[in-house]
């Protein structure tokens, strides 16, 4: 159908993968629980323009020149594992900073945290989107269709409708949090914490990824 192979499989596996936390969502989740529903989705349009990049470049061969030289994957990985820690360090310190305030003292207004920005480098250099684009994306086109850019457009365009769906739940389910944890200062700033500490987690386990 249109040059795409086991439709169905593709559908069900990218549920999956979607479904499957990882810094992406996770992101987006905290921003939402920080800074509300617009910057929500702010960081959430950055995860689906980075996606939409390296499903361009899996569809331009990007994918057989990361097999061919492994140093390049390596490169990726390794600069997108140091971006998750620095994230979940400042994740970390924010959260000391705030919890020390004293409860009579104003809330200052959060710093410009540019989601969009963030999200996209997170996107951009995050292995486990990487390896879903390289290995599991091309898998489904079939390379004797004589119109693969179509096939790559429909496939791209399931996993953003998916995207979209997953990320607006995270984005309602992130302010539903922040309203029960706004008088509950420990609750808070132990999630938080927790979420900066799973980010390093994250880079730890990213810079391990392997192409192969």
């Amino acid at each position: 159908m249109l040059g795409i192979t086991n439709p169905w499989t593709y559908v069900l596996g990218t549920v999956a993968i979607v479904l499957l936390p990882g810094p992406n969502s996770l992101y987006v989740l905290s921003v939402a629980v920080r800074r509300g529903v617009r910057d929500g989705y702010r960081g959430a349009a950055g995860v689906w323009l980075g996606d939409a990049v390296l499903m361009t470049l899996s569809a331009g061969g990007v994918a057989s020149l990361l097999h061919t030289y492994s140093w390049l994957f390596n490169v990726v990985k390794y600069a997108g594992a140091a971006y998750l820690a620095y994230i979940g360090v400042r994740l970390v310190i924010d959260t000391v900073r705030r919890f020390r305030r004293p409860p009579a003292e104003p809330q200052a207004t959060p710093p410009p945290d540019r989601p969009f920005r963030r999200a996209l480098v997170i996107s951009l250099l995050n292995p486990k989107a990487i390896l879903f684009f390289v290995s599991f994306f091309i898998q489904f086109v079939d390379p004797a269709y004589p119109h693969p850019a179509v096939s790559f457009l429909i496939l791209g365009a399931i996993v953003e409708i998916l995207s979209v769906l997953y990320l607006t739940v995270l984005i309602f389910g992130g302010r539903f949090l922040a309203d029960q944890f706004r008088s509950r200062r420990r609750l808070a700033a132990g999630l938080s914490t927790t979420v900066g500490g799973v980010f390093l987690a994250f880079s730890v386990k990213l810079a391990t990824a392997s192409i192969s």
